[in-house]
Order: C-alpha cells, then sequence, then structure tokens
C-alpha cells in the first residue's frame, strides 16, 4: 500500500477523477433542470385549477340565472291561464245567477 505511484498515473487518475466530477455536474444540472420545469409545471396546474374552479363557480351562478329566466315565462304563462280560468268561471256563475234572477 505505501508503494509511491508514478507521474503518469496520477495525471491518469486525475484526469479520470475530473471526468467523473464533470459527469455528476452535468447530471447534477440535468436533475436541477428538470426540478425547475416540475416547479413550473406545478405553478401552472395550481393556476389551472384556480381557473377551473372559478370558472364552475360562474357557470352555477349562470345556471341559477337561468333557471330564473326559464322559470318565468312558466310563471307568465300560468298565470295568464289562471286569469282566462277566472274570467270564464266568473262569467259561467253570472250567466247562471243572471238565469236565476238574482
Amino acid at each position: 500500500m505505501d508503494t509511491p505511484i508514478i507521474r503518469a498515473e496520477y495525471e491518469e487518475f486525475k484526469t479520470r477523477l475530473e471526468q467523473g466530477h464533470s459527469l455528476q455536474n452535468e447530471r447534477i444540472e440535468a436533475l436541477e433542470n428538470d426540478v425547475r420545469e416540475i416547479k413550473t409545471l406545478t405553478a401552472n396546474v395550481e393556476r389551472l385549477a384556480l381557473s377551473m374552479e372559478n370558472m364552475m363557480r360562474e357557470q352555477e351562478k349562470q345556471g341559477r340565472r337561468l333557471e330564473k329566466l326559464e322559470s318565468r315565462d312558466g310563471e307568465m304563462w300560468r298565470k295568464a291561464i289562471g286569469y282566462v280560468i277566472t274570467a270564464i268561471i266568473s262569467i259561467t256563475i253570472g250567466f247562471i245567477f243572471s238565469k236565476i234572477g238574482m
């Protein structure tokens, strides 16, 4: 173990070690880029979720408004039919009373 190594062996070891460091640095840089992209993607997904939630709320509001508008026409028809039926009943009762002599 205590045998000295020659200069050429040392230089070759040093070169291989530097190449290993260089490869590791490239891998670390690639991982850092991936982490940045994942963070960006996560932030975008969060914004998308909030946007979808807001759109859902707005759609629910519009649905309630649409139901009101649709029911308004139905209510108007029901009122009109009620008035017509009331008028027919009033005319019929008036006719009957006029025949009876009241």
